[in-house]
């Protein structure tokens, strides 16, 4: 005799905290679609999520190369790269983000300006380069380059606890069956650390996406710099910030739970 088996309506399986999230996000789709004046402000700022996306998706993919190279030191044999690798990282944690931004943008940028045409002083001569200005750099490429350095000093630590955390039994193993070192860290250590890392590592984007509103401190057209002119020149501070927000609340919230799928799914996998 067969019997039906109970199936429980989508919505009850959902998390309370996520229900309610999702019902933040119908008011504030309904609060731009219904009303003009919302609908004005959210035209004018979607202009700045390709600009917010654009940066964190790149910083973020130079932080996580530079992070990993900068862990392998960390955790090399070699105690000159252990040593240097550790001062890079507690130098950069130590400073704000927001501080490190005006100092990339300021100090460092002008100081790379002049080293390259230092360098490059006989093929400027030469009239084969042109001369680069400090105008030239554009501050995009400038907040870029300062959220790469910050977060590849906490991406590194997230890898080097991902490594560190394979059993050292299984690298010697390896190791003995003639695997030279990167084939080790490529069949062996990566793979498992990947487990380990992917959490963080996802955590750290979503923070970056949030993170990627100091950018407006440069001048940058993200969404966070859009928001401040239209307020400041409209006078509509509560609505233009509420949909600041809801902005970055879509980006971050969807980031999330993307994380949280991807997780669960690799932990399904190696159950399997």
């Amino acid at each position: 005799m067969s019997h039906r088996t109970r199936r429980t309506p989508l919505f009850s399986r959902l998390p309370y905290w996520l229900l309610a999230i999702l019902l933040l996000f119908v008011l504030g789709l309904w609060a731009i679609t219904s009303d003009q004046t919302y609908s004005g402000i959210f035209t004018t700022l979607s202009g700045g999520v390709l600009t917010t996306l654009w940066v964190t998706f790149v910083a973020f993919i130079a932080a996580t190369v530079l992070g990993l190279l900068i862990a392998l030191a960390r955790t090399s044999n070699i105690r000159v790269l252990r040593e240097l690798a550790t001062f890079y990282i507690e130098i950069i944690r130590g400073i704000p983000i927001l501080v490190f931004l005006f100092y990339i943008a300021f100090v460092a940028a002008p100081a790379m300006v002049w080293a390259f045409n230092w360098t490059m002083a006989p093929f400027i001569d030469w009239g084969w380069l042109a001369p680069a200005s400090v105008r030239g750099f554009d501050f995009v490429w400038r907040a870029i380059f300062a959220l790469t350095i910050c977060y590849s000093a906490f991406i590194a630590e997230i890898f080097r606890a991902g490594i560190e955390a394979v059993g050292r039994g299984q690298i010697e193993a390896a190791r003995s069956l003639g695997l030279s070192r990167w084939h080790c860290f490529r069949f062996i250590v990566f793979p498992q650390a990947l487990r380990t890392i992917l959490p963080p590592l996802g955590n750290d984007f979503v923070s970056m996406v949030k993170d990627s509103a100091l950018v407006s401190a440069l001048g940058v057209q993200d969404i966070t710099q859009l928001g401040k002119l239209s307020a400041s020149s409209s006078f509509l501070f509560f609505e233009t910030y509420n949909v600041v927000a809801f902005l970055y609340l879509t980006m971050t919230i969807s980031l999330s739970l993307l994380v949280r799928w991807l997780e669960r799914a690799l932990n399904r996998r190696v159950r399997q």
